[in-house]
């Protein structure tokens, strides 16, 4: 059998552009080349590893920063001369510090769209929970341990409770937006992550569809 790694197409300069997307949002999080070496590290370690034209050398996303990309999947396009990494991002992709190196628009509006907003902020929980940096809200609750935490996920729950009683519509909206933060700052201390539930979701709803799963329970 034909080792996949042999049929792929690289330039001139011995390259081939990969695209790097959340295996659970489905953001695409950044582009980069990769050699043929560079794409052998990848299937070896599990890792992203590419080559950078600029300094013409092999190198891991990740290895300085530890915002390392864990690959779920490598796909090649339909003439093989272009790679599709689907990861699991450990932090940022983009040196700035963005979740993803596409942060800019040229055109048009930003897109709103619910994975890639919980991806987003997962990532910077997951940034706060490894680097604790002074001042931030987020890592002193790390600091401060699971129970402060899970009081706080209790707290906000009681909350966005007090404010669907009151029927107050803003109110809702916020006080859901603060249970799910904390639930995913809950979710980061226990090392699970939002596809972790996409997943189970996916599992309970997907074929059935919310409707009808929802009328058997209520039967039961």
């Amino acid at each position: 059998m034909e080792d996949p790694i042999e049929s792929l197409v690289f330039d001139e300069n011995g390259l081939i552009p990969v695209i790097v997307q959340d295996a659970e949002s489905g953001e695409v999080l950044m582009l980069a080349f990769a050699n043929e070496e560079a794409v052998e590290k990848t299937v070896e370690t599990g890792f992203a590893h590419f080559f950078s034209r600029s300094r013409r050398t092999l190198w891991k996303k990740g290895e300085t920063s530890g915002n390392t990309l864990g690959v779920v999947s490598i796909r090649f396009d339909c003439d093989s001369d272009g790679l599709l990494y689907r990861v699991r991002p450990s932090g940022p992709a983009c040196h700035t510090g963005e979740v993803s190196c596409f942060y800019r628009t040229l055109r048009g509006e930003e897109e709103i769209r619910g994975a890639e907003i919980i991806s987003r902020v997962f990532a910077a929980i997951e940034d706060r929970r490894k680097h604790r940096p002074p001042g931030s809200y987020v890592a002193s609750l790390f600091e401060k341990g699971k129970d402060a935490i899970l009081g706080k996920v209790a707290e906000e729950s009681g909350e966005l409770i007090l404010a669907a009683k009151g029927e107050d519509r803003q109110a809702i909206v916020h006080e859901a937006a603060d249970l799910i933060f904390h639930a995913l700052v809950a979710m980061a201390e226990s090392g699970i992550r939002p596809g972790d539930v996409y997943a189970e979701l996916a599992r309970r709803f997907g074929r059935s569809g919310l409707e009808e799963k929802a009328s058997r329970r209520g039967k039961r």
